[in-house]
C-alpha cells in the first residue's frame, strides 16, 4: 500500500524521480523534462516541497496543481511558476483523457538561478502576485516563443558542443526574461495592487515570506521576523497589513497552518510528534490554535 505523506525532496531527489528516457539534466543545476501522463511518472503526484525553481509549460490537456493547499487549474497553452518551499501536488481532471496530457518540466537549482546574470527579482520576488497568481495563460505569440526556447535548450543539452554549459545558461536567461514579461502582462491584467507597490515594499514582503518559509516552524512571533528585517514589529505589521490587506500575524499563522495540514493529511506523524515538529508547548495550544483558526480539531481535520 502505497503512503500518503508529504515529502521534502531536493533537486537531485526530484531528478531521480522522472523516467530517464525522459529527462535531460546538466550538472546538479538544470533538468528539463518533457512528460505525458501515460509515462506514468509520479512527479508531483504526491505532496511535495521542493527545493528549487519550478516551471511548468503545459503543451496540452487539463491538470490541477495545488500550491500550498491552494488548487489552480493549468490548461493547454498555460506556464506554471513555483518558487522553492512551496508544498506541490498536480492531478489530472476526469474530462482530460491520459493521452493528452503533456507538459514540459524546466527545474532550476538555488546556486544556479543565483548565479544567473539576471534580475531574478523581477519575477520571484514580487510575492503577494505570485502566491495569488501561479498559473498564466499564454498568448499564440508567447507560447510559440516558449516552445522555441525549450526546443533549443533541449537540443544543446543533448549535444557536445563547445562551451554548452555557457550556451545553455544563456538560453536560459532568456527564457527567464520571457517568463518575466508574461507574468507582468498577467500581473497588469488580473492584479492591480501590486503595481502600486514600491520596489522597497515588495522587497520587504518578499524577504518577509522567504523568512517564514524558513522559520515558521520554530517562530511565530512577529518580533522575530521583524528583527530579522532590522525593522520594528509595530512598522512591519503596518507595511504588510497596507500591502496584502493581512496582518503580519495572519501570514505567519497561515503558514503554521499549512504546515500542520499537509502533516495531518500526508503524514503518519502522531499529533504530539506534529506538535513537537512545530513548536508548540503543548498539545492544548496547538487544538486551540488549529480549531481557531479552521474551525476543526486536529482529529477532526485528519479524519475528514
Amino acid at each position: 500500500m502505497e503512503e500518503s505523506r508529504l515529502n521534502n525532496i531536493s533537486f537531485r531527489q526530484f531528478k531521480e524521480g522522472l523516467p530517464a528516457s525522459k529527462c535531460l539534466s546538466m550538472d546538479e543545476s538544470i533538468c528539463l523534462t518533457d512528460i505525458r501522463y501515460e509515462d506514468n511518472s509520479d512527479v508531483f503526484k504526491y505532496p511535495c516541497r521542493i527545493d528549487a525553481y519550478v516551471a511548468v509549460f503545459c503543451l496540452s490537456g487539463h491538470v490541477r496543481i495545488s500550491v500550498n493547499l491552494n488548487e489552480f487549474e493549468m490548461t493547454e497553452r498555460s506556464m506554471f511558476l513555483c518558487m522553492p518551499g512551496n508544498i506541490l501536488k498536480a492531478s489530472r481532471m476526469d474530462d482530460t483523457p491520459l493521452e493528452k496530457l503533456h507538459y514540459i518540466c524546466v527545474v532550476l537549482s538555488r546556486d544556479f538561478v543565483h548565479s544567473m546574470r539576471v534580475d531574478v527579482h523581477k519575477m520571484f520576488s514580487e510575492g503577494v502576485s505570485m502566491l495569488e497568481n501561479p498559473c498564466m495563460k499564454l498568448t499564440d505569440e508567447e507560447f510559440s516563443i516558449a516552445t522555441d526556447y525549450l526546443s533549443l535548450i533541449a537540443k544543446e543539452m543533448s549535444s557536445s558542443l563547445y562551451f554548452r554549459k555557457d550556451g545553455i545558461s544563456s538560453l536560459i536567461s532568456s527564457l527567464f526574461y520571457l517568463m518575466v514579461g508574461i507574468h507582468t502582462r498577467c500581473s497588469q491584467e488580473s492584479d492591480a495592487q501590486i503595481l502600486r507597490l514600491s520596489s522597497r515594499n515588495r522587497q520587504i514582503f518578499d524577504q518577509f515570506i522567504k523568512l517564514i518559509v524558513e522559520y515558521h516552524t520554530k517562530y511565530r512571533n512577529v518580533g522575530f521576523y521583524a528583527d530579522k528585517l532590522c525593522l520594528t514589529p509595530k512598522y512591519l505589521s503596518k507595511l504588510i497589513k497596507n500591502i496584502t490587506g493581512r496582518s503580519a500575524p495572519e501570514w505567519i499563522d497561515a503558514y503554521v497552518i499549512l504546515e500542520a495540514k499537509n502533516m495531518l493529511k500526508y503524514s503518519t506523524a502522531t499529533i504530539k510528534e506534529i506538535v513537537y515538529g512545530l513548536n508548540f508547548p503543548n498539545q492544548s495550544v496547538f487544538y486551540k490554535f488549529f480549531k481557531a483558526r479552521t474551525g476543526m480539531t486536529p482529529s477532526e481535520y485528519r479524519n475528514s
